[in-house]
Parts: C-alpha cells; sequence; structure tokens
C-alpha cells in the first residue's frame, strides 16, 4: 500500500512537472468577445452621442471585488462595464459604461478618492494572471481618472473645493489661483521640471501603465503616454473614451492588427466608495476581435493569400492536453499492476 501511495504521488508530480514544461493551465475558459467594428471615418473619440457607436454590438462584462491581495475591499459599487469597439485604418476606440450615482471626479482632499476605470493588455502571448500581470509576462494597463479629466477642463486646486477660503500670498504665483505653470523657479517644484507626470499639466485623462505583477504598477515615460481619453457622467452613469493608435513603437505598449485576437481585462473604482489602489472591481480575461478573423484557407487567385501557419507552442498545448495525462495513466496502471502480482 505505501509502495502504492508513493507511485501515486510520484505520478502526480510528474504531470504537474510536466503541465508547467508545456505551460498547460491547469483550468482555463474561454471568455465573451468584444468585437471591434471597423469604420471607413475618423473614430468619435470625443463623441459619445455618435452614431458610428451603434456599428458596435455591445458587450457587458461581469466585474468583481479584488480579493487576492492587500489592499482589498469586499464589498466594491461597480458591478459590470458595457464595452463597445471601434477601429479604422489607424486607430483603436473603446467606450466603457458603467452605472455611478456620484460623480467623483474631484481629488483635492487627502479623503477623497476618483472615479476611474482600466483596460488592460498583455503584451505577450498568453495569458498572465488578470490582476496586475505576472513575473515575466507584462502587461500594458490604460487608466482612466476622473479627476484628470476634470483637470482638462478647469485646473483644481483648494480654492475648488473651498471657494471661499483666504490666503495672503501665493509665492510665485501670477494670480489667486495657482497653476503648475505658474511656477518657474525649478527649486521650488522640482518634480514638474523633471517632467513627472504626476506633477505636469495632463495631455490627457488617461495614463499609460506598465505592471509585471503586484507592486510592480510603473507609469511609462512622459514622452510615451500615447492613449486619449473623454468622460463625462451624467444620469448616474459614467461613459468613458479611450482611443490609441493601433499600432506603437514603445515596446512597452499592445499592438493590434486586424483580423487578429487579444485578450482585455477590465477593472473600474467609485471613489464614493473609497475604492482606489487594489480596492477595486475587477472582470476576468475576455477576449478582443479586431473586425473579421484573419482568413484561414488558400486562395488560388493571382493574389494568392496564404494562412499563417500555427507555432510549435501553438500546436504544443493541445497536444500535451492529450498527450500528458495519457501517458501518465498508462505509466500508473502499470505500475500499480505490478505491484499486485502475487510473489511466488
Amino acid at each position: 500500500m505505501l509502495k502504492q501511495k508513493i507511485l501515486i504521488l510520484c505520478a502526480l508530480l510528474t504531470l504537474a512537472a510536466l503541465l508547467l514544461w508545456f505551460k498547460i493551465p491547469v483550468a482555463s475558459s474561454q471568455g465573451p468577445t468584444l468585437i471591434a467594428a471597423r469604420v471607413t471615418d475618423a473614430l468619435p473619440s470625443q463623441d459619445l452621442n455618435s452614431a458610428l457607436w451603434q456599428q458596435a454590438t455591445a458587450l457587458e462584462i461581469p466585474l468583481s471585488a479584488q480579493t487576492v491581495t492587500r489592499p482589498m475591499l469586499l464589498e466594491t459599487n461597480v458591478k459590470a462595464v458595457t464595452a463597445r469597439a471601434l477601429y479604422n485604418d489607424q486607430q483603436l476606440a473603446v467606450l466603457v459604461e458603467w452605472a455611478d450615482a456620484t460623480d467623483n471626479s474631484q481629488m483635492v482632499r487627502i479623503q477623497d478618492f476618483r472615479d476611474a476605470v482600466a483596460l488592460q493588455f498583455p503584451i505577450v502571448e498568453g495569458l498572465p494572471f488578470v490582476c496586475m500581470g505576472q513575473q515575466g509576462v507584462n502587461v500594458n494597463i490604460w487608466h482612466w481618472k476622473a479627476d484628470w479629466q476634470q483637470d482638462l477642463v478647469a485646473w483644481q486646486d483648494m480654492n475648488s473645493v473651498y471657494p471661499n477660503m483666504n490666503v495672503d500670498s501665493y509665492p510665485f504665483a501670477e494670480g489667486q489661483n495657482p497653476a503648475p505653470s505658474d511656477y518657474t523657479d525649478a527649486n521650488y517644484v522640482p518634480a514638474y521640471e523633471l517632467g513627472n507626470l504626476m506633477a505636469t499639466p495632463h495631455k490627457s485623462s488617461v495614463e499609460d501603465l506598465t505592471a509585471g505583477g503586484f507592486g510592480t504598477l510603473t507609469s511609462q515615460p512622459l514622452d510615451a503616454q500615447n492613449v486619449q481619453g473623454h468622460g463625462e457622467w451624467n444620469n448616474n452613469q459614467w461613459r468613458v473614451i479611450f482611443t490609441r493608435n493601433l499600432t506603437s513603437a514603445e515596446t512597452e505598449d499592445i499592438n493590434f492588427a486586424e483580423g487578429k485576437m487579444y485578450s482585455l481585462a477590465f477593472a473600474a473604482w467609485d471613489g464614493a466608495n473609497n475604492e482606489r489602489n487594489g480596492q477595486k472591481s475587477t472582470s476576468e480575461w475576455i477576449s478582443l476581435q479586431i473586425g473579421k478573423p484573419a482568413p484561414v484557407t488558400k486562395v488560388t487567385t493571382a493574389d494568392t493569400i496564404t494562412a499563417t501557419p500555427p507555432s510549435p507552442q501553438e500546436i504544443a498545448i493541445p497536444l500535451g492536453l492529450i498527450v500528458v495525462p495519457l501517458v501518465l495513466v498508462i505509466l500508473v496502471r502499470t505500475l500499480m499492476g505490478k505491484d499486485e502480482e502475487p510473489s511466488e
């Protein structure tokens, strides 16, 4: 009996090693697919009511509280988002909508937290951990922030929250409502002088980031911030548009091509519920299809199109799923059979 247990344990360890070698997930599922509709016109990067959005099929994606790592909040408010996607020859646009009873676009006081939503894409093939990726498999994150959106309309400062406050003077400021552009002495504003994204006037309401696991979230350099955003809150609902070129020269950016499918995940924060950082709602991975799938058959015409053959890694995973368990079952049964043979 002891020998039997040892053999079973060895078989399980061998199976785990082979699954790791072939990069076969222990459990996986194919999520829903968001299909980006092709349009010939310019994308409605700031027009939430454009008729072009009706050409894209809306997809509702369920969200749940992030409960894997701290900081976490067991009860988050955003239960689902609805997404649509459009693309043309140059750009991709994604419209995200969700219910929110309050507009939290001010984050001047330390007790205030913003509404926000983010899209996440694996940079390389394969599905990393859905919360911030993992070591060796980075993710590209587009993080829209309601307060950044408001800053593009009018710079927010203490006067925005306390309009009747009174001060003697603002050093280095030209007027009574100082903004970073009012400061000229680098000794007093070193972060602004060095081009720190958090200290400079926002050119977009979206922050372009990279992560490779918990604690690795990193903002891309100022000159690499190439995602545009536009959001509006109305009738207890946020509607946000993300826009970026299909291709990017940045190594930490996702690139898109027509006919290809990509993995995508969502996250959302409700500032009124004190949600921030890891205290958020997240989705599972879904698929993003850019237009129609690529052709898979040969066309025997003058302009012959040949489908790209699958890579060895693409073949290895399905073969491994069939062959590895079969070999292990045969091996275990053979060893157990020998062990049960009566001795003379």
